[in-house]
């Protein structure tokens, strides 16, 4: 393209968005599990554009077909690091056929595309319906060429998990929504950063758990941020807080009650054997506010994920070994309680 062209949709472009930036929404792109693309059904309307990002490496093809039922409606895709006002990797009113682009990407990263109306359109304040078909095709190489500053080759040597409102994060057999389930992290958890590469519209990392036994798998970027070499009080298989203790049942009883007391964020875990087919129950029974618990099978996976003490816990176990119920002071002050687990 040359630099009258570019200059041309830049002056265009800013005519258009001036002044409304602020109106304009912006979309994270998520490929189906398994698949390279995506449609995507949306509105614009006046001076405002819509952006949606979408994760890809260099040497990739993207492919972006607009249509819509307004024809002042338009496109541009941006390179990562790049986006309103600045110069464009494609502008669809350029294309050939009009807003049908197919091009071999620069560098990797997340690239935006911009879907925004004409100046006169836009300014009569003019609505328009589209239809944004978007993919992504092309093996990705060994190493990711020509990373711009994300991370993808690089990045920070330890990640931690950061889910918005608290809960798990998946970690994954491959780089994909559709892989089998390796074991969850929990939130605020650290883990080793093995790499990142983008996959189904989106940025997944490596990671190898740090506790032993660890686990390596692979999770969604958008819940990673950089971390410590600092095993987290969540992680599986760690002894934390106020230690652990191995449970013993009377003999002739199937349950036992112990009690306990915390500091703020300290835990204490409490490992009982049981075999495949039995049924645990546990109830944790505060002395003030409520606390929190989570079981390990164990493999360390989850058994069940973190919940409060107001919740109690049955279920048929399907593993046989050493089972750790892990209670979590998350108050801010000292807190006592009881425990009652029971195997049948």
């Amino acid at each position: 393209m040359t630099l009258l062209r570019h200059f041309i949709a830049f002056t265009l472009f800013v005519a258009t968005t001036m002044g409304a930036l602020a109106q304009d929404r912006t979309f994270d792109v998520r490929f189906p599990a398994g698949t390279t693309g995506t449609t995507i059904e949306g509105d614009v309307s006046g001076r405002d554009a819509v952006l949606y990002r979408v994760g890809a490496e260099a040497g990739q093809s993207m492919s972006v077909v607009l249509s819509s039922d307004n024809l002042a409606t338009y496109f541009n895709v941006y390179a990562p690091g790049r986006s309103l006002g600045d110069e464009a990797l494609a502008i669809g009113e350029m294309s050939d056929p009009i807003n049908d682009w197919s091009g071999t990407l620069p560098t990797s990263g997340e690239y935006t595309i911009a879907v925004f109306l004409y100046r006169s359109a836009a300014r009569r304040g003019e609505t328009s319906k589209f239809r944004l078909d978007v993919s992504v095709v092309g093996s990705t190489g060994d190493e990711v060429r020509n990373d711009f500053a994300d991370g993808l080759a690089g990045g920070p040597d330890f990640l931690e998990v950061a889910v918005t409102g608290g809960g798990t994060l998946n970690l994954r057999a491959g780089p994909s929504g559709g892989a089998s389930i390796v074991t969850r992290l929990s939130n605020g958890q650290n883990v080793r950063n093995l790499g990142c590469r983008m996959a189904e519209g989106r940025r997944w990392c490596r990671v190898a758990t740090l506790a032993d036994p660890g686990y390596e798998g692979w999770a969604a970027g958008d819940f990673l941020v950089e971390g410590v070499a600092e095993v987290s009080s969540d992680a599986p298989g760690m002894s934390v807080g106020d230690g652990e203790e191995r449970v013993q049942f009377a003999a002739g009883a199937s349950g036992a009650e112990l009690r306990g007391q915390l500091a703020p964020g300290e835990s204490r875990r409490y490992i009982l054997n049981a075999r495949n087919g039995q049924n645990l129950y546990v109830r944790v029974g505060p002395q003030g506010g409520p606390m929190t618990y989570q079981i390990f099978n164990p493999d360390r996976s989850f058994l069940l994920d973190q919940v409060s003490s107001e919740q109690e816990y049955r279920g048929q176990l399907w593993q046989s070994g050493d089972y750790v119920v892990e209670v979590i002071n998350r108050t801010n002050s000292v807190a006592s309680y009881s425990v009652i687990m029971g195997i049948e």
